[in-house]
């Protein structure tokens, strides 16, 4: 039984990317503190996680630091610049004082930085490779070793990357979705923001696999958000898009979210009322599809907004 999809692909634009986090999934105020460390909401120095002030400013070890900078740019809170970070505007209007999420509480903020992580592929490939192309209904670890390996391989041949490398890549993945239940230190139980999504569970030890299915958490915004960053990315210039593209392409929310088909139908259908009629669905002659009329960056923003309300 074949584990993966057979054809390799990688998201348009992104380079391949493993590590960066210390093996240290994400946790609820990570990309919060990031945030507070930025000047007037919008510039970080690189300094600010490399001085020897460091683990003082974040109130964590040097190497939990390295992870913080790693989270808060996979996720999207923050982009490089030459001597800087700049905050991105979503990231500060959820972040900020005051905003629709400073502590990271709404799940939300949780489904955006799993979007980000496993739609959008800034380095985290082995996000996006696990959520488009696993297909097992179970798997262990070990079993995603070689495919990811090879994955890796196609993508960037002159790439090297060692057998532990893709281990401790894929355990952090797995435990981001997964926390362990059982041994370990303390550590091991802090709850990872990406926990709370339910998109994945440890059915044995060691043994995984995808919940499948509606996403009760996953609001309307979300989902909305995110099948307009989709089809920008992917479809850019079309007006509308089959449903099999939503609910199966590399990347789509389908994928991504893990929706079954009737999920992801009831979501389409609901858009006209929650969009104003900018987004449509028809289904005409067994040709179901979504059809979009001009978006602007409010109606971007205002997705987000509804998602926290």
């Amino acid at each position: 039984m074949s584990i993966v999809t057979s054809r390799p692909r990688h998201s348009r634009g992104a380079s391949i990317h493993f590590s960066g986090h210390e093996t240290f999934p994400l946790r609820q105020m990570w990309l919060k503190k990031a945030f507070d460390v930025a000047i007037n909401g919008d510039l970080i120095p690189k300094a600010t996680f490399a001085d020897e002030t460091a683990i003082a400013t974040f109130g964590v070890g040097r190497n939990m630091v390295a992870s913080i900078r790693h989270w808060a740019l996979a996720c999207g809170v923050m982009r490089e610049a030459d001597q800087e970070f700049r905050i991105s505007g979503l990231a500060r209007e959820i972040l900020q004082d005051g905003g629709l999420d400073p502590y990271a509480e709404h799940p939300t903020t949780a489904w955006l930085a799993h979007w980000q992580l496993a739609g959008r592929c800034y380095r985290s490939t082995t996000w996006y490779w696990l959520f488009n192309h696993v297909t097992a209904p179970t798997f262990t670890r070990q079993e995603l070793e070689e495919p990811l390996a090879g994955y890796a391989r196609e993508l960037d041949p002159k790439h090297r990357l060692s057998t532990s490398t893709i281990s401790r890549d894929l355990e952090t993945c797995l435990r981001s979705y997964a926390p362990r239940t059982g041994g370990g230190s303390p550590e091991d139980f802090a709850e990872p923001l990406l926990g709370e999504l339910g998109l994945l569970q440890e059915i044995h030890k060691g043994q995984y696999a995808f919940r499948r299915g509606p996403k009760a958490s996953l609001y309307d915004g979300a989902f909305a958000y995110a099948l307009i960053d989709f089809w920008d990315r992917k479809a850019e210039g079309h007006s509308s898009l089959a449903f099999e593209t939503v609910a199966y392409a590399e990347g789509s929310p389908g994928r991504v979210f893990k929706l079954d088909e009737e999920s992801i139908a009831q979501r389409l259908i609901s858009l006209a009322d929650f969009t104003n009629g900018k987004l449509a669905w028809t289904d005409s002659a067994g040709l179901r599809q979504v059809h979009r009329k001009p978006l602007s960056k409010e109606d971007h923003r205002d997705m987000v907004r509804r998602a926290y309300g």
